[in-house]
């Protein structure tokens, strides 16, 4: 299940079903949990740690030194849950001492082509990143966050659970959960009433995130007498 021409430190630990695409580098301080599969021209850094049933396409570049001019060579880390999938050309950067030293990925995220995680970073669970989103460092996405295409978050942002963030937005503040954004600078645009039902919210809840959404941001009133 291991291509010969893939370079895998002796110090990596990989479950015995663990797949290996030709020439992928893994390097010590790896471990991979049952199930995974890594395609062809994948590199992952260490320390890394990667649950069961995960998927990496090619030439993704996991568990790399994060971006961070700061960044002295200091053991920090990056750790990733099961059942995500990383297309072609994904990057994610281990984390910084300046925020704890981990970067989490959690689970059943579906990660597209070229998006970058950096540094410090935490991703809950069923999320996905379209094709060229961007998370800057330090930023955090709750579970069932959808991302469009091209999508940047800037740094220390938070973006709640289950929020839309339309293709092409620059995200430069906190999203609450259930709004869908979308612009340059993202501006609110209603709830993610859609991604709402699908997941099984009742008719009840949805009205009342909407009489939420309505007071806070179409009501005019001051951000005190909304609450």
């Amino acid at each position: 299940m291991i291509h010969p021409t893939a370079q895998i430190d002796p110090a990596a630990r990989l479950a015995e079903d663990v797949h290996v695409g030709a020439f992928c580098v893994i390097g010590p301080d790896v471990e991979i949990g049952a199930g995974t599969r890594i395609a062809p021209h994948v590199v992952i850094e260490g320390p890394t740690r990667i649950g069961r049933d995960n998927r990496f396409f090619s030439f993704s570049a996991i568990g790399g030194e994060p971006q961070d001019k700061k960044y002295a060579g200091e053991p920090t880390r990056l750790e990733i849950g099961d059942g995500n999938t990383f297309r072609e050309y994904v990057t994610v950067n281990r984390g910084t001492t300046q925020d704890g030293g981990i970067t989490r990925v959690g689970n059943d995220n579906w990660v597209m082509a070229y998006v970058h995680i950096a540094h410090d970073c935490q991703v809950g669970d069923h999320c996905i990143l379209a094709n060229n989103a961007t998370l800057a460092g330090h930023v955090t996405l709750d579970d069932w966050v959808i991302l469009g295409g091209f999508a940047g978050i800037h740094q220390f942002c938070k973006i709640g659970a289950h929020a839309f963030i339309g293709m092409g937005s620059l995200i430069n503040a906190d999203v609450p959960p259930y709004v869908m954004v979308a612009g340059h600078y993202a501006r609110p645009r209603g709830i993610n009433a859609e991604g709402l039902k699908r997941r099984g919210f009742s008719p009840e809840r949805i009205s009342a995130i909407k009489r939420a959404y309505r007071a806070l941001y179409v009501s005019g009133q001051p951000l005190a007498d909304a609450l």
